[in-house]
């Protein structure tokens, strides 16, 4: 069997990443397609419906050709049942240094979790000295053999729905929730990083272009992430889809909820735009993602829905987030303090953002699921997916809905 490896990332709980953005020169993308969330892969074939990334039913036929086709590229061959490290000519961290991916396969199995990893967000002093700017295969050495064996990742528990699906680990180094595409990015301030490249969106690119050819003929895949990496799941749900179409695409965002320009200011969201360069990254198609205040990012999520109707969509979070809270609190006050010490938004206006996100954005077009924790805890999926219960539904059997095609359920306040 074939697998790729996994890094560590210890921390990743403690800082939820949304972006950020301030000025630096970006380097556009030439592979026809990439930015625009790609297409089908030859080597990506599998039931599903015809829908790109649905689970049936009507929706987006995939593209013939697109940037993960071309010339064929070798399978990962990596022992099966066990993590093994996968260097990537061209992906990079913040800091420059080469970093790459984690795989464990499992014999018999046609179904790929692909996990991004959180960190938090780098876009000023504060947040960048809290975000790893590295990841390599010694960091991922110390990974697998604690954080790798435990939560989604537990192949021995039976409440774990996924435990027998092959694993892809997407390691987080970027500093922008697996979105950006720039490099030679300096962050504002005297002290702060220079010549910082935000490139998480191509390094998935670049990791996808490996994976596909590695897990051909599948049936399904679970696009999800914690934090950081719950916003990037999120973010690159079109792009994945359309990779892996006609296999359906389920996503199951952690921690990372796009909330609408009343809860992430505008203001906010035009640093990470800037930062970032997501205007090279977001669906050209998705008009209304870009404000003309820099705000918008909510209508991703409606993108998606009207997009994909028949896929499966969740999002998991605590209604009073400590971490997101605190990140959203860059945006007070029209960003006053951005570059400087903040306090979190209330957890009352954190849960009326939830609360907005999931009956307006998420009670329309697409088959929407959320699980809704009231408390202040920063993801589940690592360290609370079998003790975590609300309103007698366990975490573990929300997840095993989602994904086994059961019901669709808003769970909590």
């Amino acid at each position: 069997m074939r697998t790729h490896s996994i890094p560590w990332l210890g921390f990743a709980a403690l800082v939820t990443a949304l972006c950020a953005g301030c000025g630096g020169d970006s380097e556009p993308l030439t592979t026809s397609g990439l930015l625009t969330g790609g297409s089908a892969s030859s080597g990506a074939g599998g039931a599903g419906g015809a829908g790109g990334g649905g689970g049936g039913g009507a929706g987006p036929t995939c593209s013939p050709e697109g940037p993960f086709d071309g010339p064929a590229i070798k399978p990962i061959d990596a022992p099966p049942g066990e993590w093994t490290w996968i260097p990537v000519d061209g992906a990079k961290c913040r800091d420059g240094s080469p970093t790459g991916f984690g795989i464990r396969p499992q014999t018999g199995s046609d179904k790929l979790v692909l996990y991004l990893e959180g960190g938090g967000a780098c876009f000023n002093g504060t947040t960048c000295g809290i975000n790893p700017g590295s990841f390599g295969s010694v960091t991922f050495a110390g990974w697998k053999g604690t954080v790798g064996n435990g939560g989604i990742f537990d192949t021995g528990n039976d409440e774990n729905p996924v435990k027998d699906w092959n694993m892809v680990y997407v390691p987080y180094c970027s500093g922008d929730i697996h979105a950006g595409n720039a490099n030679n990015v300096d962050i504002p301030g005297a002290l702060t990083p220079k010549d910082q490249a935000f490139v998480g969106y191509t390094n998935l690119y670049l990791y996808l272009k490996r994976i596909l050819p590695t897990f051909p003929g599948l049936s399904k895949v679970l696009l999800t992430g914690i934090s950081a990496g719950g916003f990037g799941a999120a973010y690159n749900y079109d792009r994945v889809a359309q990779a892996f179409c006609p296999t359906p695409v389920v996503l199951i965002d952690d921690s990372g909820p796009p909330m609408s320009d009343s809860y992430i200011a505008p203001c906010l969201q035009d640093r990470w735009r800037t930062l970032w360069n997501l205007k090279e990254t977001l669906p050209a198609d998705c008009a209304d993602c870009t404000g003309a205040d820099g705000g918008g990012i909510v209508h991703y999520v409606d993108y998606i829905g009207k997009k994909y109707p028949t896929s499966r969509l969740g999002l998991i979070s605590s209604t009073r987030d400590s971490v997101i809270t605190l990140f959203f609190g860059y945006g007070k006050n029209d960003c006053q303090n951005i570059d400087g010490i903040t306090t979190a938004v209330s957890g009352e206006v954190y849960a009326q953002g939830l609360d907005e996100l999931r009956k307006t954005h998420m009670n329309g077009p697409g088959n929407w699921a959320t699980y809704y924790v009231d408390s202040t805890m920063h993801t589940y999926l690592l360290t609370g997916l079998y003790s975590t219960g609300v309103n007698g539904k366990k975490l573990s059997d929300w997840v095993g809905d989602v994904v086994n095609d059961g019901p669709m359920e808003h769970i909590g306040p």
